[in-house]
């Protein structure tokens, strides 16, 4: 009988479920929806924000359906406030560098030189000719990144050490020059570019600043939100196409190479079977972030500068703040926030078990031939033991 009452959700879900939420582009207003809708207890949520405020936190947005439903700012942050990205600013190049290549501008896999003329590296003609675009996204340039500034990017600094597409390495100097690329083929600044492109589409604030050979992006936490969000919706912004390259979208946050199975187009992934580290060759087993769902992806910069997607939950959460250590990517401390953030439904189970639990129902369902779930929006009303309902997306 629970079953049946649970297709008929599913059935009905595939009709009325799902209209995500997207704040206004002239406007800082922003819906928000009570943490008690989502069994959220006010002691765990102190115990979250507590957490964060210990470990140099400026702010924290967790989104649901594109409503906020926790915010806090520490430290004198507010709302207003910007700050840097750090390496999580990479997605957005990412992100740039798609709409490039659905403009006609860039083709991902021809090579870096054809943009950046030839002899922007200390490798030979034929060893520079082979460094794509793609491979600059994915971290498998081949340059080698055990030099003395990582960050350089002149022609001296970049050094052959392997084949393209041979390696994985965490080397910021050919991300970097990701922006160079989309300068020289749109013909204005990136921060014009981006403007036109994503930031006034979707009502982020924000600029590229260049500290040394670096380039920074700074915002308000909002405006990192309205990024995840616009990723949580698959490039699209309340109907607006923003990135139409729905391939390129897809391999973006999927394991874009064989030695980095966690890694993306400057996306980290989880759920995978291994991951690598930045400064390190070494496979570590496992997930990336254990505590958080399996279809989580993020952006991760250096003193903990983070965003988590998970269309799973159709869920966004953001941090801004300072270092609680000094590695590149908080990998530590993203799977420590999950620990709390696991534990903010006081009356069920977390996040990770529900999503085992959507398993087994969506193949009990296939069994029995009733199922219609693979649908554009895939969403599915799931009935818990103590008949409380949820709506969300289901796991492939």
């Amino acid at each position: 009988m629970k079953v049946c009452k649970i297709i008929l959700l599913i059935l009905l879900g595939l009709t009325s479920y799902s209209q995500v939420y997207f704040p206004s582009n002239n406007s800082n207003e922003w819906d928000s929806i009570s943490p008690l809708n989502f069994g959220y207890c006010q002691q765990n949520i102190d115990s979250l924000y507590n957490f964060l405020d210990l470990n140099n936190t400026k702010a924290f947005i967790l989104l649901i359906d594109g409503k906020i439903v926790l915010e806090q700012y520490f430290n004198g942050h507010s709302d207003t406030s910007n700050w840097y990205w750090a390496s999580a600013g990479k997605t957005i190049l990412s992100f740039l560098i798609g709409i490039a290549q659905n403009d006609s501008l860039i083709n991902i896999d021809e090579s870096t030189s054809n943009y950046l003329s030839a002899g922007w590296t200390n490798c030979n003609i034929e060893q520079e000719e082979m460094i794509t675009v793609r491979h600059q996204l994915t971290m498998t340039s081949g340059l080698n990144d055990d030099v003395d500034d990582p960050y350089c990017t002149i022609d001296s600094c970049l050094l052959y050490l392997a084949e393209p597409g041979t390696r994985w390495a965490y080397h910021e100097a050919p991300y970097t020059l990701l922006r160079n690329i989309i300068e020289n083929v749109s013909g204005v600044g990136i921060n014009n570019y981006a403007h036109e492109k994503l930031i006034s589409q979707i009502g982020m604030n924000g600029l590229f600043v260049t500290q040394g050979y670096n380039s920074l992006f700074l915002s308000t936490a909002r405006s990192m939100a309205r990024f995840g969000l616009l990723m949580l919706s698959e490039g699209v912004w309340a109907g607006n196409q923003i990135l139409a390259d729905n391939n390129y979208f897809n391999t973006m946050i999927n394991s874009s190479q064989n030695y980095n199975q966690s890694y993306g187009y400057l996306w980290w992934l989880n759920g995978k079977n291994s991951f690598m580290i930045p400064q390190s060759q070494y496979v570590f087993d496992g997930h990336l972030s254990p505590n958080a769902p399996v279809d989580m992806y993020a952006a991760m910069g250096k003193n903990g500068q983070l965003i988590n997607v998970i269309p799973s939950e159709n869920m966004v959460w953001i941090r801004l703040g300072g270092a609680p250590d000094e590695v590149l990517v908080p990998i530590n401390l993203n799977n420590d926030i999950w620990a709390y953030i696991n534990k903010l439904n006081c009356n069920s189970t977390n996040i990770g078990e529900k999503q085992n639990q959507k398993k087994q129902l969506i193949k009990t369902i296939d069994i029995l031939g009733k199922s219609s779930y693979d649908l554009k929006n895939k969403s599915l009303f799931y009935i818990y033991d103590d008949g409380s309902i949820e709506k969300r997306f289901i796991v492939d």
